[in-house]
């Protein structure tokens, strides 16, 4: 069955690997993206991260709204101090408590995805200096979906891919700059539509 949702969680470093990982999509993407990057709050201008990954990648890059349709081929991103909840055909806001020290929670996005589309969710852990995403990636892998885990080598914070690996021990390690490829491989491309 092939992969209709794409959950990314990233930490310290997670810029330049969030960047890295969309800018090797291609924008007939088959799957919606959903990333749920630890961040400070509004601050200096924290609230273009959305612009400045769109500026980036060929896909549709947007802060998320709640209640906001997954559609593929679009990455949605939780914003700053807002937990991301995947639902059925869209995404919810939350400003439940911090969990792991974050809002937004990789755990939280990981496993409502897992309960939402089940093995048609894959699950991606970049670099981090905490243990957010380890819970999260093994309820995706528990219910069929794909675990991927950033290669702690080349992670700029090990820690997170690390806590995913240990908690996910079938999880695939893969280099940062193959991520992408792996999930084109698992999610498709759609058809061109004629204009």
């Amino acid at each position: 069955m092939a992969v209709e949702l794409v959950a990314i969680g990233a930490s310290w470093g997670g810029l330049r690997a969030v960047e890295c990982v969309l800018g090797t999509l291609p924008a007939n993407f088959g799957a919606a993206v959903v990333i749920a990057q630890h961040r400070q709050g509004r601050a200096d201008g924290e609230e273009r991260l959305a612009a400045l990954l769109d500026a980036r990648c060929a896909l549709d890059v947007h802060e998320a709204e709640d209640k906001q349709a997954l559609s593929p081929g679009t990455v949605l991103i939780a914003p700053a101090d807002y937990h991301l909840l995947v639902e059925p055909d869209s995404v919810a806001l939350s400003v439940d408590p911090p969990h792991n020290f974050s809002r937004p929670s990789i755990d939280i996005l990981f496993a409502s995805a897992a309960d939402a589309y089940g093995e048609r969710t894959a699950g991606v852990v970049l670099t981090g200096s905490n243990a957010d995403g380890a819970e999260g990636l093994a309820r995706i892998a528990s219910r069929g979906g794909p675990a991927i885990v950033q290669d702690p080598e080349t992670a700029t914070r090990s820690e997170m891919p690390r806590a995913a690996l240990a908690a996910t021990p079938g999880a695939q390690v893969v280099a940062l700059e193959e991520i992408g490829a792996l999930l084109v491989a698992l999610a498709g491309t759609r058809a061109e539509t004629a204009s």
